[in-house]
């Protein structure tokens, strides 16, 4: 058995107990968490209550689950970049191109098939572990949880927004100062792999400031308030600075005038988005001490930078 420990938010108050859990435990089939609440291995502030019993908010959930196989995704040896593991964490520098989780058209050669290689047991937890996602085509930092445990503070620090995630990214134009995009995101009414700025959309905050100008593209360092899919792409389009590479909210490719034949280069063989998750910082699940972690930008985004400033001389 797992403990998992969770306070009930105030806004679902007078929601049941089974709609509670199908929420706070959304890895857990609804189902399992009903076989769990009769076998009494749910506690509402050390009761045993009933499945239709309705919450007020603010009570202590004590959930003892039982680990079981819930990927059955194949292992495969794939190289991992390890920047941190210990008994209950692992964190890694995922590449460019690399799939996290599997998905039609990517069933094989995924992170987390990857995962499953590096550690079976990870077969036991929700997603082989992995507690957030970032594109394929983004690279850099991911934490991974190793036991239930993990998974259940991690995700909860996620929910109360006590993750550190900073990205650095190449925009298209030259901004004159940074700021915050607080806008909306939803899917795209008519393209469903595409998301967009949409009023009645969830929300979705970013936060950005320049660390280096060029004549027609930025250097920035983007913080996530949330985490929605395709944020950072999406808002940074929206202002009308996307992002350098990217073939999704880019819109159709330009190369710039007054352009060396070195960025030139650079510019037309990019094609993913300049975008690397640079910095990621948390709690310890098990011993509360906050733990923080960078990667440098890796080789092909390097190479742009040093083609735009070379470019300005």
């Amino acid at each position: 058995m797992t403990r998992l420990v969770v306070e009930v938010p105030l806004e679902m108050a007078g929601m049941r107990l089974d709609q509670v859990l199908a929420e706070l435990f959304a890895d857990y089939s609804r189902s399992k968490l009903q076989t769990w609440i009769k076998s009494e291995r749910v506690q509402v502030n050390g009761l045993m209550l009933k499945a239709k019993d309705k919450l007020e908010g603010g009570e202590e959930i004590m959930l003892d689950a039982e680990p079981e196989v819930v990927v059955t995704c194949e292992a495969e040896e794939i190289p991992l970049d390890i920047v941190f593991e210990d008994d209950s964490l692992l964190i890694v520098n995922k590449p460019a191109g690399l799939v996290v989780h599997p998905a039609v058209g990517n069933w094989n050669g995924t992170l987390v098939n990857a995962l499953l290689n590096h550690d079976a047991s990870l077969e036991t937890l929700p997603r082989a572990g992995i507690v957030h996602r970032i594109d394929k085509d983004t690279s850099g930092l991911l934490m991974i949880a190793k036991t239930l445990q993990a998974h259940n503070s991690l995700t909860q620090q996620l929910q109360d927004r006590e993750i550190t995630r900073e990205y650095l990214a190449i925009a298209r134009g030259r901004m004159t100062a940074g700021g915050t995009v607080d806008e909306p995101i939803a899917r795209h009414p008519s393209d469903r792999k595409r998301y967009t700025v949409k009023k009645g959309g969830k929300p979705a905050i970013t936060h950005y400031r320049v660390v280096q100008r060029f004549v027609r593209h930025t250097l920035i360092r983007v913080k996530l308030e949330t985490g929605r899919t395709h944020q950072i792409r999406v808002h940074m389009a929206h202002i009308r600075f996307p992002l350098v590479g990217d073939q999704v909210y880019g819109g159709r490719f330009q190369m710039p005038p007054d352009c060396g034949e070195r960025l030139e280069q650079e510019l037309r063989n990019f094609k993913r988005q300049a975008l690397h998750a640079a910095k990621l910082g948390l709690r310890h699940p098990v011993t509360d001490e906050y733990y923080e972690w960078e990667q440098p930008l890796p080789e092909d985004m390097a190479r742009l930078l040093e083609a735009l400033a070379e470019n300005e001389r």
